[in-house]
C-alpha cells in the first residue's frame, strides 16, 4: 500500500515542478489582412493565468478602453509589469499598414504559458485586434492563428473623424491614417446596446464623401473578420 502512494505523490510533485518550470522561446509574426485598416502599436505579451488583457463578454478595463479608443498602451503595459509578463511593445515601430507584417524574434516566455496580443484598429471608434490567453504549446513548431477584431463596448460607433477624440470618453475616431475618408457625416449612431467587449460588427460607411451618416467610405473601409494572421514559432 505504501509504494503506490509514494509513486503517486512523486508523480504529482514531478508534474507540479514541470508546470512551474514552463519555459519556451517563441517568435511571433503578425500580418494585417485588411485592405484599408491600420493597427496602432501592438502589444505582444506572454503571461500567466491570473492575467488578462481583455475578457470577451465582460466590461472593458480602463486600460483596455484607453488602448481601444486612442491606441494608448501605457496602462496595459503598467498592469503587466508587476506580474512578470514577457512583453514586446510596438514591434512595428508605429502603425502596421494593410497587407504589412511584423516579426518579433526570440521572446523568452519564462514561466508564462499564455500569449495575448492587442492593438487598436484605425479608423474605428473603439475597435481593436486581439487574441486572449492563447496557450503556448510546449512542442516545437509553427502554429497559425487568425485574429478577430473586437469592439471594446465603451463608445458609440458614430464613424465620425473628430479632432480631439481618442481620449477615453471623447466620442469620435481619432484619425484615419489612410487619408481616404469623407467628412461632414451626421453620425451612424449615438448609442450601443452592447457595452461589453464583443466581436466588432465592422465598418458600415457610406458613399457620400461630403456628408451622409459616416465619414468612412463603404467601398474602402468595410471589413470582415478575421483581420490578422498570427504565426507563432516555438523553438
Amino acid at each position: 500500500m505504501t509504494k503506490p502512494l509514494v509513486s503517486f505523490i512523486s508523480a504529482a510533485l514531478l508534474s507540479a515542478i514541470a508546470l512551474d518550470s514552463f519555459a519556451a522561446t517563441i517568435s511571433v509574426k503578425i500580418t494585417n489582412l485588411t485592405q484599408a485598416i491600420y493597427f496602432t502599436p501592438l502589444l505582444i505579451t506572454a503571461h500567466g493565468s491570473d492575467t488578462k488583457l481583455f475578457r470577451v463578454g465582460e466590461s472593458a478595463s480602463p486600460e483596455l478602453q484607453a488602448m481601444a479608443e486612442g491606441g494608448d498602451l501605457s496602462g496595459l503595459v503598467s498592469s503587466l509589469e508587476p506580474v512578470g509578463a514577457s512583453s514586446v511593445i510596438n514591434p512595428a515601430e508605429g502603425l502596421l499598414a494593410p497587407a504589412s507584417s511584423v516579426m518579433t524574434m526570440s521572446i523568452d516566455t519564462g514561466v508564462n504559458d499564455l500569449l495575448s496580443i492587442t492593438a487598436m484598429i484605425l479608423p474605428s471608434n473603439d475597435g481593436f485586434v486581439g487574441v486572449d490567453s492563447w496557450p503556448v504549446p510546449a512542442e516545437a513548431g509553427t502554429y497559425t492563428l487568425f485574429l478577430n477584431a473586437y469592439d471594446a463596448g465603451t463608445e458609440a460607433n458614430n464613424e465620425l473623424i473628430l479632432d480631439g477624440s481618442g481620449a477615453p470618453g471623447m466620442l469620435g475616431i481619432p484619425a484615419n491614417p489612410g487619408a481616404d475618408s469623407g467628412s461632414n457625416g451626421t453620425g451612424v449612431t449615438t448609442s450601443e446596446a452592447n457595452d461589453r467587449v464583443h466581436i466588432h460588427r465592422g465598418t458600415l460607411g457610406d458613399s457620400d464623401l461630403n456628408g451622409g451618416v459616416s465619414d468612412l467610405t463603404s467601398n474602402i473601409h468595410r471589413w470582415l473578420n478575421p483581420v490578422a494572421k498570427l504565426l507563432v514559432t516555438v523553438e
